[in-house]
């Protein structure tokens, strides 16, 4: 096949994969968007909703291996077609949760469903990198904030309007199954391990220890997931109790993450080529630190809005790059490294909104989000580490 012809093949597997980097971005921000709304339904505690929320990344971490193992097996093709389903299935069962329990065991659910999607779909966009030979996998996770900007968006016209969240999660399943319908046909048909069939790729285990470079990349990754993680669970919490914002502009703080998040993936590979991956991901530490500061310690609209812009801009690279770079590892299968590198960043998720919520318990919201700053800032440190390794 000429030049002239595999390019725009290649273009339709990018448009593909990038659709259902859109779908999961949409799914996710519909459940975060009307976290709010289900802790006043339940009447949760900070501590308590903290806790709760523990159920969906211990989903996610419990899924991690054999997701890794799925894929490697199946091939990610097959077990995307099936996660895309499962996965908003699954958030229409949160809209009709009545108690605690129900909350608890439809997170858990949420959270198998939501690694299936990760490791599947990023598996996927590792083999479009290969293809194109040039990092475009920030790209891919910008939709993804692209979509949870979008579904921020949709969620607060329809608290404005008051719809409730199973109405809300109803209306999200039919769309993002309009999506899947178009782009199931442009998906990759082969991993990036299979896709040369000249050169077949050496054995290699589905499981096997991760080496000390997969290690530093899942501390990389873990500390930015931590800030992510604050932002999704608990930035329209903060801007209803702490900025005391209007009902209006509760989720104005979350919508303002989404958005740099959004942006600063479209630019961050252009910006990894201009300045390297090490650079970017350690000024990226500093960026969230200070972001997270400014909304400590001006805790006004204004400057709780700007604060978040910054932490989304500083988050919006480093998962993506991580990634990268383990699909580029040498010694496992591309979703195996993925799987790897996942399981020690959700620990973000699982640490971080549990522990916002039992620090705010303890001293206050402010003192909580002063502690995930400097989390944050593991990013700066880790990236260093890795330069020199």
């Amino acid at each position: 096949m000429s030049k002239a012809l595999r390019l725009p093949v290649q273009q339709y597997y990018r448009i593909g994969v990038g659709m259902f980097f859109f779908i999961q971005g949409l799914v996710f921000s519909s459940w975060t968007s009307r976290i709010p709304d289900i802790k006043n339904t339940l009447q949760l505690s900070d501590g308590a909703l903290g806790g709760i929320l523990f159920a969906l990344p211990i989903g996610q971490l419990t899924a991690m291996n054999i997701s890794g193992y799925l894929v490697g097996r199946f091939g990610s093709k097959r077990v995307l077609s099936i996660a895309v389903l499962f996965y908003p299935a699954v958030l229409v069962l949160l809209g009709l949760v009545q108690s605690t329990w129900q909350l608890i065991g439809g997170l858990f659910l949420f959270g198998i469903a939501a690694n299936l999607c990760n490791i599947s779909i990023n598996t996927q966009g590792v083999g479009v990198e290969r293809i194109y030979r040039r990092s475009i996998m920030a790209s891919f996770h910008g939709l993804w904030s692209l979509a949870g900007f979008t579904g921020g968006l949709i969620g607060q016209i329809l608290v404005a309007n008051h719809i409730p969240p199973f109405h809300h999660f109803i209306i999200m399943y039919v769309i993002t199954g309009g999506i899947m319908l178009v782009a199931r046909q442009y998906m990759l048909p082969r991993d990036a391990h299979h896709s040369n069939q000249q050169q077949p790729a050496p054995k290699r285990r589905i499981f096997v220890k991760p080496d000390k470079y997969i290690v530093q990349l899942g501390i990389i990754a873990f500390a930015s997931m931590v800030c992510e993680g604050t932002m999704f669970d608990w930035s329209s919490i903060y801007f209803e109790k702490i900025v005391n914002a209007p009902t209006e502009y509760t989720r104005l703080g979350f919508i303002a993450f989404m958005c740099t998040m959004a942006g600063g993936r479209f630019a961050a590979d252009y910006l990894v080529s201009r300045f390297g991956v090490s650079n970017i991901i350690q000024i990226s530490g500093v960026v969230i630190l200070t972001g997270m500061l400014l909304a400590v310690l001006f805790p006004t609209i204004y400057m709780s809005t700007l604060g978040f812009l910054l932490v989304g801009f500083g988050t919006s690279a480093v998962v993506p790059m991580a990634y990268s770079m383990a699909g580029k590892s040498k010694t496992m299968l591309p979703s195996v490294a993925l799987a790897s590198v996942s399981s020690i960043g959700f620990l973000g998720f699982l640490i971080g909104p549990p522990l916002i919520g039992m620090i705010s318990e303890l001293t206050n919201l402010r003192i909580s989000f002063a502690v995930i700053a400097v989390l944050g800032l593991g990013t700066t440190v880790m990236a260093r580490r890795l330069s020199k390794s």
